[in-house]
């Protein structure tokens, strides 16, 4: 039987798509090449176990038969798209579901993209790939589009159904036919006059967020240097009505987005643009943060008498984000792996995440967490989960490091 919809990658941008698709009551299949990926674990993935088993209980299926792709009528592809070591995009997955796919499309079917690529992706790495393995012609044959994932994970405010969705086609009926699919999922489509456009406000939106933390980032360092409380100062400016938008400081940036400069990429395929070199500013200064968490650390611990070398650390969530167990990126894990080249004796508490290893190396696990902070010669909150009680874990720490600014006023030292 045809489904409505084959989402291509179930990780954490195919997951939310597929559980937005079922709940508007489209047929929907999920597509991972991976085994692992395609029985759906739910811990520490995108949707908890629960989501998960409402998700097949509302008729959601996948598979790692590439044949069922043969047999709908729109497909997404979600493919992840990891930064390499040199920060350009990975887009070897991207290229090996557009290849999987090609071979079994079918005239009139929609194509879209929602995978985090460079502008130019759509019409330059996935365009001749499906064209070249189907024998179809992008715009003639088949639809085909770019719409940027805009999932946030955790958002209780802002979820799949009243975010808008930015969606660029290759062509006019392109862009028609995906607008038709997302106003089932959406309610709130916007219209980008091409996929490089779509591809380049989501360029745009995630290097916004990584510019403004680095921002944030520096303003903590200064602030502490000249003795200023960067959270008054915070709390304060966010009361401007206009021209501000708050952000918040940290001991470094997570998640999946990662800031991208398309001037960063091999050499075959550089961009023509100047280099965006704010871009490449605030990824320095971002980088730059689980160093001086390590810094304030090892001050503390000295002004109290204590050296880094055989301290007792406890860290406190270890995500990248509150209220979930993604550790994607997380800053949590160099800011362990260097406390314990320091010689200190790390352990660690999360409700969100009952292992935890930092190159390959287990992390001991506080079970009780006010006992843990106690005996802790220093208490690092890295993220501050809503289970946590911070205002009694003040008064049990015997010295507490909030990179976060979540305690409150006095009761912790803070970034």
């Amino acid at each position: 039987m045809p489904a409505d919809l084959a989402v291509i990658g179930l990780g954490h941008l195919g997951l939310p798509l597929a559980q937005a698709a079922t709940a508007a009551g489209l047929t929907t299949i999920g597509y991972d090449p991976d085994p692992r990926a395609a029985a759906l674990p739910g811990a520490g993935g995108p949707l908890s176990t629960t989501e998960v088993r409402r998700l097949l209980a509302a008729g959601f299926r996948t598979t790692t038969d590439p044949g069922a792709l043969g047999r709908v009528r729109t497909a997404v592809l979600c493919a992840p798209t990891p930064l390499n070591e040199d920060r350009t995009l990975d887009l070897s997955a991207l290229a090996d579901a557009a290849r999987t796919l090609a071979t079994r499309l079918r005239p009139h079917t929609t194509v879209i993209l929602e995978s985090a690529g460079y502008p130019g992706t759509t019409e330059n790495v996935l365009r001749p790939l499906l064209e070249a393995g189907s024998g179809l012609t992008a715009g003639r044959d088949f639809h085909l589009a770019c719409s940027p994932a805009r999932h946030d994970p955790g958002n209780r405010t802002h979820r799949y159904r009243n975010t808008p969705k930015v969606i660029g086609g290759l062509t006019p009926a392109c862009t028609e036919a995906a607008a038709a699919f997302y106003s089932r999922l959406t309610d709130k489509v916007v219209r980008a006059r091409g996929p490089r456009e779509a591809e380049t406000a989501h360029l745009l939106e995630t290097n916004y967020r990584h510019i403004n933390i680095a921002l944030m980032n520096e303003m903590a360092v200064y602030c502490h240097e000249i003795g200023v409380d960067l959270w008054d100062v915070i709390r304060c400016a966010e009361t401007k009505p206009f021209g501000f938008q708050s952000f918040r400081p940290g001991p470094g940036v997570g998640g999946h987005a990662a800031p991208i400069d398309p001037n960063h990429r091999p050499p075959r395929s550089r961009s023509a643009g100047a280099p965006l070199r704010m871009v490449e500013l605030a990824q320095e200064i971002n980088d730059r943060m689980p160093a001086y968490v390590i810094q304030r650390c090892t001050t503390l611990l000295n002004e109290h008498g204590k050296s880094a070398r055989g301290a007792r650390i406890l860290l406190l969530g270890v995500t990248y984000k509150p209220d979930l167990a993604d550790l994607a990126g997380t800053p949590a894990r160099e800011v362990a792996a260097r406390l314990r080249d320091l010689g200190a004796h790390l352990t660690y508490h999360d409700p969100y995440v009952p292992q935890w290893e930092v190159h390959g190396r287990p992390v001991p696990r506080a079970e009780s967490l006010y006992e843990a902070a106690s005996a802790a010669d220093l208490t690092v909150l890295l993220q501050p989960h809503r289970t946590y009680d911070l205002q009694g874990l003040a008064v049990k720490a015997q010295l507490l490091l909030d990179t976060r600014g979540a305690t409150p006023t006095g009761a912790a030292h803070r970034l």
